[in-house]
């Protein structure tokens, strides 16, 4: 141990050292040769591959780019969304009877029209002409069932808006 401990005061261990030091220090320096060599080639490359231009700033304003894309279609899809849930409760199905109210009067002048949504929900419309008047009523619809009293044409009329029968 005493002779590990003399060695390692010695002159020749610290001229050992130094030597280490000076090797380490000389790679040091070359590392950092070659990575400034390797970083100009590889700018050099970019600016080739961009056509004189930074590919590397390039592909970053691309990416910014589609970031926002990506953020203005998920504000479109969300848009589109309400706009599903709003039509379900449009108007989008109709269904027309035309009829002859009375037999003295030519024609199927007198009509039931029903207008509903996707949830059968609605109105539904009687409109009865006569030589001397002509009147329309209305009737409201939930369901496809109304809770006032329907004519055979009125029922008719809202099974064919409910079904997408044409007339």
């Amino acid at each position: 141990m005493d002779k590990l401990y003399e060695f390692l005061r010695s002159d020749i261990f610290l001229l050992i050292l130094l030597g280490l030091i000076i090797i380490l220090f000389i790679l040091y320096i070359s590392s950092l040769a070659n990575l400034k060599k390797l970083k100009n080639n590889y700018s050099n490359f970019i600016k080739k591959l961009g056509n004189g231009n930074n590919i590397d700033e390039i592909l970053r304003d691309y990416v910014k780019r589609v970031e926002t894309v990506e953020a203005k279609n998920e504000e479109i899809i969300s848009f589109c969304k309400g706009l599903d849930d709003n039509i379900k409760i449009c108007s989008q199905k109709m269904g027309l009877v035309r009829y002859n109210a009375f037999k003295d009067t030519g024609s199927d002048l007198s009509f039931a029209l029903a207008i509903l949504d996707e949830y059968n929900n609605g109105i539904v419309l009687n409109g009865i002409y006569a030589r001397d008047s002509s009147n329309i009523y209305a009737k409201p619809v939930e369901n496809g069932q109304s809770k006032y009293i329907l004519s055979e044409e009125e029922k008719e009329a809202i099974n064919r808006a409910i079904n997408n029968i044409k007339q």
